[in-house]
């Protein structure tokens, strides 16, 4: 079956075999006129075929090397070098099939998450039962959100929801590159694309499957596969000084040797299958490498504006920084203790969907602080929460938002990077959470060696603060600070920065814009946005911002794969045409010679799918904020 798929897909190379053949029984049999003519049948209907697609192909505008191809099977044919003109054909629809092969090989990370996308899901007919297993199967597409499924041991998880299980274990290699299985407990969110572990568990869908994590990476994927790299179209701009290299050498053959023969001797080793195939394989293998590595890459051009960026501007919250503040400080008012404070804090906050919410929970939990549950609660966006609690009633949140309950409240004196949750209870303030998003520990080595290779100019571009801002970029070791700016004003100065290309990473959705009009963007993924990944030009799956360097790195070493792989072919070709010039390759033996050409081509190519991962400087680490009573933390 396999090989009755491959004789429909390449009929070409299996028809010019079998002339080939017939030509040389033909030969030795003693018909050899008969012999030829087949030859010259067969051989001028493929040049005509192929300069139908030439002349398309010009009249769009694009000029290939098709052209030394044809030149070559015409000459070889007038000197009667009817074997050679055939292993040229050969030569060109082999070529067709050994990109196809090189560029499975190169792809297979990518079409592998295309192979592995989630079709059915498990939906449970009774969920308010949890021991009903009664199911019914839908596709995954048909998933409404709030839906309660069933995913079995090593089941794909088909879409985004949350744990209603006690826990589970996850793979997540195929969209972080983690490659430990991760434990999850009720409550947590559980992507889809992932693979359950040895357990069935119950997961309340949280988004339709379309929206859901592992639908974007296809799409991504998708985008990527399509997209031709821009280095693919330098190797056609190749075409004309290649091409007339090549016809004068010939020529200089024919008219210094006065024979014919040596025309199509040097033309048959003039053939542009390196320049045809070497770049679309390396580009291929630099996106499969990165998809490995835990980047979606949207495409060749992307891969070689990496590997030219100039400038690099970062966004502070949840890109520079974890984003998941943590507790520092508990300060509470005459009348309350610590452990008072943070429990009634942390049992309002679990209603609230706010970033200090969560490390409030955090400490608590740490402490061993119990989080009791509200007769009532209610929250305003961005302002605060209030939630009844024992009786009590406990408002958390911005300090204009307590007061507005409590006329005693307090600004708490907060250090550079720090922020504060302010609590009243009944009416009454009762005092500060102290709280600091610490920079990433990775993030002053990723800086640093972007500065080392070749970035001249890094800055930071944040709506924060200017004091929490510079207190980030200090640990980080960035220079330049532009703070409290709104969306436009971001769009405004990466426009504006040199040299270029720049490169923007970011992780909210106020990033999509600044994201979509850099050069480069690259989107947090693991914790961000859809619409920040949706704008950007490469997403980072894993939770770590050493994959910006990764991705910096794989497109540096796949640009440098592609231009050395297109050189070696050139290299190769002029080195043994002007040795067939002397006349010592026969044109059979040239054309057979030309092959190991395009197969030692191809072979370099594919080294885009390796390479030594990027070592980050160990001197450079994110130190923490100052924090000097960081021993109340959690």
């Amino acid at each position: 079956m396999g090989v009755l798929r491959w004789l429909l897909r390449y009929p070409i190379v299996w028809l010019t075999l079998l002339v080939g053949a017939t030509v040389i029984v033909l030969s030795v049999t003693g018909a050899e006129r008969a012999g030829q003519w087949i030859a010259v049948v067969y051989v001028s209907a493929v040049i005509v075929w192929t300069l139908v697609g030439m002349i398309r192909d010009v009249l769009k505008g694009h000029v290939g090397l098709d052209i030394l191809a044809v030149v070559a099977m015409i000459a070889t044919l007038a000197v009667g070098e009817y074997v050679a003109s055939l292993i040229i054909v050969l030569m060109l629809s082999g070529g067709e099939a050994l990109e196809d092969y090189a560029g499975r090989r190169a792809k297979r990370e990518l079409t592998a998450l295309l192979d592995r996308s989630p079709q059915v899901a498990h939906v449970v007919l009774h969920p308010a039962d949890e021991n009903s297993n009664d199911v019914q199967d839908a596709a995954a597409d048909d998933v409404r959100i709030g839906d309660v499924l069933l995913v079995r041991p090593s089941e794909v998880v088909p879409v985004d929801g949350i744990l209603l299980s006690d826990s589970g274990s996850f793979d997540e290699s195929s969209l972080t590159g983690e490659s430990m299985p991760v434990a999850r407990v009720a409550g947590d969110e559980v992507l889809s694309g992932s693979v359950n572990g040895s357990r069935a568990v119950r997961i309340r869908a949280l988004r339709r499957s379309g929206d859901s994590q592992y639908q974007q990476i296809v799409a991504l994927v998708r985008d990527a596969q399509e997209s031709r790299a821009p280095t693919v179209r330098l190797a056609d701009r190749f075409a004309i000084p290649f091409t007339a290299v090549s016809l004068v050498i010939a020529g200089a053959a024919w008219g210094l040797s006065g024979d014919p023969t040596r025309f199509a001797e040097v033309l048959v080793l003039a053939t542009p299958c390196p320049l045809l195939i070497a770049a679309p394989v390396a580009f291929l293998g630099g996106l499969s490498r990165a998809a490995k590595t835990g980047v979606i890459i949207k495409g060749g051009a992307v891969l070689e504006q990496l590997a030219r960026v100039r400038s690099a501007a970062f966004d502070k919250t949840g890109t520079l920084t974890e984003g998941r503040p943590d507790l520092v400080e508990v300060r509470p008012a005459a009348g309350f203790t610590a452990d008072e404070l943070l429990g009634l804090a942390a049992s309002a906050e679990q209603y609230s969907s706010h970033v200090l919410a969560d490390g409030v929970r955090r400490a608590a939990a740490a402490r061993g602080i119990p989080i009791r549950r509200a007769r009532d609660a209610s929250e305003v966006a961005t302002n605060g929460v209030t939630a009844t609690i024992d009786g009590r009633v406990v408002v958390v949140g911005k300090p204009a938002y307590v007061a507005s309950v409590a006329a005693d409240t307090e600004r708490t004196p907060l250090d550079p990077g720090q922020a504060a949750a302010y609590v009243a209870v009944d009416g009454r303030f009762a005092g500060g959470l102290v709280l600091a998003d610490d920079p990433r520990p990775e993030a002053a080595s990723v800086v640093s060696w972007l500065r080392s290779n070749g970035v001249a100019r890094i800055v930071m571009l944040t709506g924060d603060a200017d004091t929490t801002a510079r207190a980030i970029a200090d640990a980080v070791g960035i220079d330049e600070v532009h703070a409290e700016l709104l969306p436009p004003d971001k769009v405004q100065l990466a426009a504006h920065l040199r040299p270029r290309p720049v490169l923007m990473v970011g992780d909210g959705v106020n990033d999509a814009p600044v994201l979509a009009a850099a050069d480069i963007g690259i989107a947090m993924g693991a914790k961000g946005s859809t619409a920040a990944g949706d704008a950007a030009d490469a997403v980072i799956l894993k939770d770590s911002l050493s994959k910006v360097v990764d991705a910096v790195a794989i497109g540096r070493h796949t640009l440098r794969v592609a231009l050395t792989a297109i050189w070696i072919g050139i290299a190769l070709s002029i080195g043994l045409m002007l040795i067939a010039a002397t006349g010592v390759i026969p044109a059979v033996a040239g054309a057979l010679i030309q092959e190991l050409v395009d197969l030692a081509t191809i072979l370099y190519a594919l080294r885009a799918l390796g390479g030594r991962p990027p070592v980050l400087p160990a001197s450079a680490s994110a130190t923490p904020l100052p924090t000097p009573e960081r021993a109340d933390a959690q």
